[in-house]
């Protein structure tokens, strides 16, 4: 049979054939009606000398040690442009944050919204009240504050509440509730060393400022250690200060496990400026119930009970006379979705993760959130074994995922109206926003590649969307593994190949 744009017709005679395949002459002795003989499409060289431009990119002797995983594919006609290792398991860092929200927004919808309660419990005297103010979490990542280390411009609101029922004090404890989540707020195979980053925080059903605070460093006398002030105090971090105000030299920000102790190691120069480096805090629980305290007292309400989670109280916590006063609710996942993709915010990636769990199951844990996230996949075609998540971040060197899965995922969401125009608006623009700010600018894959990126030591990888000189809409998956050399190298190689794709023209 000789293929014919799609169609097949019957071979002709032996005697002619010869004859048909050079000039394509009608044979009606043999066939009847003569057959429609389409000559190759003009594309396939095109794609041809793709797919060699991009060999020639990945055979670079500075990439010769490392591992690589791209897939091309059309969204118009599911044409892969472009495979190598598709189906190999390879580390995702940040674009398992693809799977995490594409699973998130289908199982909770772009709507929803995080609930954050204050009750009183106790009863109001004489504008006393006597009993305790408790907060209870379901996982609101957006809870913030300013830097200024004053939690009034927060709790303002939650003050003037109060005093409009009668409270003007509290003669017992604020209490914070983070029973919707576990106690598990460390992914499993994060590096104990980035754990005192900002970007490395623990997990809980109450959270403030993303569980993060600010060490503020000025030098002092020259030989004397420099001068750290945590900010906000509501973080009760203990800094262990082994700096020396002296000859420059870089500062190291070290976690002490199991404790809520940061070591600051360096020089800092005696004509320095202030410096400024946010770190994790550990209890984000304390952290929030801390802060709503410090808040109220600012704004006029006393306070005479300490702050505490209520996982450390003696007995159960009676609740029959509780009664609610405040139901603060965060903006929608929509909203949520942008800085968690563009700006590759892992805490609001874990907490998503859990949030699946508790809403599709009423468990808030990363184990019942994976549970969720690998039993959509599969309906959406993701075969077993190709996608295996251990974070919803991607923060977890245990990870491992194929470019084609990511490719699934993405095709899934681009496909379904529901899903599309939300999450590609959460991706970072090459050459405009995000992490791709920096990158790629003055070329075609500008404004154009919308992808989420990721990166940690040994991985590298982009997963998204752009479109073709023709306007051709491609999914493509590139990832770099255990390679060696610069993270300057593999991007600029990852971009090569995006430019390239930009480029590209059937034409």
């Amino acid at each position: 049979m000789i293929g014919t744009g799609g169609r097949s017709v019957p071979a002709p005679c032996a005697a002619v054939r010869a004859a048909l395949l050079l000039a394509t002459l009608a044979l009606p002795a043999c066939h009847g009606r003569p057959p429609t003989i389409v000559p190759p499409p003009p594309t396939a060289p095109r794609i041809n000398e793709l797919r060699q431009n991009i060999a020639t990119i990945l055979a670079a002797p500075t990439l010769a040690r490392g591992t690589w995983g791209v897939l091309v594919k059309s969204l118009s006609n599911d044409e892969t442009l472009f495979a190598l290792n598709a189906h190999k398991l390879m580390m995702p860092a940040s674009t398992q944050k693809v799977l995490t929200l594409a699973v998130a927004a289908d199982q909770l919808g772009w709507d929803f919204s995080y609930r954050t309660s204050v009750l009183t419990v106790g009863k109001i005297d004489d504008g006393v009240l006597k009993g305790d103010l408790l907060i209870v979490g379901f996982g609101d990542p957006t809870t913030f504050d300013d830097w200024a280390g004053s939690a009034s411009s927060l709790f303002h609101e939650w003050a003037v509440v109060l005093k409009r029922i009668g409270i003007q004090k509290v003669e017992g404890r604020v209490i914070g509730d983070d029973s919707a989540f576990d106690d598990e707020g460390l992914g499993a195979g994060w590096a104990w060393d980035d754990l005192a980053a900002s970007y490395a925080t623990s997990v809980g059903a109450l959270q403030f400022n993303q569980n993060t605070a600010r060490l503020v460093i000025t030098p002092s006398a020259p030989g004397e250690p420099a001068h750290i002030q945590v900010t906000p105090e509501a973080a009760h971090l203990t800094v262990l200060n082994r700096t020396t105000t002296g000859a420059g030299g870089p500062l190291t920000v070290r976690p002490i496990p199991r404790s809520p102790t940061i070591e600051v190691d360096g020089a800092v120069a005696p004509s320095s400026e202030r410096i400024l480096r946010n770190v994790s805090v550990p209890n984000p629980t304390i952290y929030f119930v801390n802060a709503v305290r410090d808040g109220l007292i600012q704004n006029g309400i006393e306070v005479d009970g300490p702050a505490t989670d209520i996982d450390d109280l003696p007995a159960p916590l009676d609740r029959s006379n509780a009664a609610i006063y405040i139901e603060a609710f965060s903006n929608g996942l929509a909203s949520v979705g942008v800085p968690m993709m563009k700006m590759s915010q892992n805490l609001y990636a874990e907490t998503l993760l859990k949030t699946i769990g508790l809403q599709m199951s009423g468990v808030g844990s990363t184990a019942a959130g994976r549970a969720v996230l690998d039993s959509t996949l599969a309906d959406w075609g993701v075969a077993a074994g190709e996608a295996l998540e251990v974070d919803g971040s991607g923060l977890s060197r245990y990870n491992l995922v194929t470019p084609d899965a990511l490719a699934i995922v993405l095709r899934h969401v681009y496909q379904d109206e529901r899903l599309r125009d939300p999450f590609i608006a959460t991706l970072p623009r090459a050459g405009v926003d995000g992490t791709l700010e920096d990158r790629m600018k003055g070329t075609p894959a500008a404004d154009n590649l919308r992808a989420k990126t990721g990166s940690f030591s040994n991985a590298r990888s982009v997963a998204g969307y752009l479109r073709t000189a023709d306007g051709e809409p491609l999914e493509v998956v590139i990832m770099a593994n255990n390679y060696g050399a610069s993270p300057r190298v593999i991007d600029d190689a990852t971009d090569a190949i995006l430019v390239a794709l930009a480029k590209f023209s059937r034409r």
